[in-house]
């Protein structure tokens, strides 16, 4: 079927999709300016492969629970065929698909202002539909592998996120980051806990507005071709520089420091990000920290045991050695969140006072941790300074880049 590529009002590119929800062809390229982060342009045209990547990105991820059983109910062979059902509408950005001499206005068909159905949310939390299911909905361009789904209330748009395993605990898990990250001022999402059926959920308000939008980390490092010589680190860090994302650096800091507490198991790159205005396209900072259920030991027995990490190296330890401004971080400000924790986490029949407490105490020591960092002189602690003042510029004359001392330091 023909469409028009739309951002919000704007028309950026004719294109044809196909019966497996595969950009097949473009057409008529009407703003190239408004293309998604990350998509190239050649003297070809533009990247239809990449446009695809970030299309068929915006679908359920095969790894969510309780999906397969989700499209069984709904009779679609694959999540991919959802986002065209809802012409790619999210709530994360401003993009959708406007159908050829359909005359159909953003302000019309967007879920930012208008209702949505809450028909694919129940199906993706096991609800069988009463009558033909209404595909418009934000829940159909959902990331993640929880179970989850956006509800309004009292007008506002929040996302409500489930947990996993024996102790269901990333619900909780999320309040608890957001206290701590409260505590220390770093700017984040508020996560309260709700329950449906006595099963705990997550809910946070949507922090993405009719004007804004978010691009996550995979898009940005997609806008430029990583050397051989830099590392997934400071190609990041290059790409900031090149999109002039200001003050990127300190909230990174921010981010891996707090993932360090919490032992976060999963921060990817569709999980962190920056926001822009959809319209000039000026890039507004850092989005503020969210999504960081996956951490505090979620699924294990073992408080404490050692586990990995994410983005850029495999360990904490390694990682949290990138991080060489600590100057915002304030250890007195987290007393009391000891009480928080087990207070919270007390909400869960799944939980125990002994688990509890041993995760309390488990964010205390690291957080000592972070203190003792802090006090060391930079140069006893190896790594990238990660700021957003200078990364060494890439050599124009060649493939390469200037390797200075702060390079090969992270390598």
């Amino acid at each position: 079927m023909e469409y028009t590529l739309m951002h919000k009002d704007i028309p950026v590119v004719d294109m044809v999709i196909d019966e497996t929800g595969f950009i097949a062809k473009l057409a008529k390229v009407h703003d190239e300016r408004h293309l998604p982060v990350g998509v190239h342009i050649f003297s070809s045209g533009i990247d239809r492969k990449g446009l695809n990547d970030w299309w068929l990105g915006r679908s359920i991820p095969a790894s969510r629970d309780g999906l397969q059983d989700a499209l069984a109910i709904m009779e679609i062979s694959a999540s991919t065929l959802l986002i065209e059902k809802c012409l790619g509408l999210s709530l994360s950005d401003q993009y959708w698909i406007c159908p050829k001499d359909s005359g159909l206005k953003w302000e019309n068909v967007n879920f930012f202002t208008n209702v949505f159905s809450k028909d694919i949310g129940e199906v993706l939390f096991g609800n069988k539909p009463h009558d033909m299911i209404d595909m418009a909905s934000p829940d159909n361009t959902s990331d993640g592998w929880l179970k989850k789904k956006w509800v309004i209330i009292d007008g506002k748009r929040y996302l409500m996120k489930g947990g996993s395993g024996v102790y269901q605990q990333e619900p909780y898990n999320e309040v608890i980051a957001s206290a701590i990250m409260l505590k220390l001022g770093v700017p984040h999402i508020d996560y309260t806990l709700t329950f449906d059926n006595d099963t705990p959920y997550s809910l946070c308000e949507n922090f993405v507005t009719p004007m804004t939008e978010l691009v996550p980390a995979w898009r940005v490092i997609a806008s430029l071709k990583r050397a051989n010589q830099d590392s997934h680190l400071t190609h990041l860090l290059r790409c900031y520089e090149q999109l002039g994302i200001s003050d990127a650096g300190h909230a990174l800091n921010q981010m891996l420091t707090i993932d360090f507490i919490i032992g976060n198991e999963d921060r990817h790159y569709n999980n962190f990000g920056f926001i822009r205005n959809a319209e000039t396209l000026e890039w507004l900072g850092a989005a503020p920290v969210y999504d960081s259920g996956t951490s505090l030991w979620h699924n294990s027995a073992r408080i404490g045991q050692k586990i990995e990490s994410k983005p850029f190296y495999t360990t904490h330890e390694e990682q949290i050695k990138r991080v060489r401004d600590f100057t915002w971080f304030d250890l007195d400000a987290l007393r009391g969140i000891d009480n928080i924790v087990i207070e919270t986490l007390s909400q869960s029949p799944d939980i125990d006072e002994a688990r509890s407490s041993a995760i309390a105490r488990i964010i205390m020591e690291r957080a000592e941790r972070i203190e003792q960092l802090s006090r060391q002189k930079p140069s006893l602690h190896a790594g990238l300074e990660i700021n957003q003042a200078k990364v060494p510029a890439r050599d124009k004359s060649n493939t390469g880049v200037c390797l200075k001392d702060v390079t090969k330091q992270e390598k």
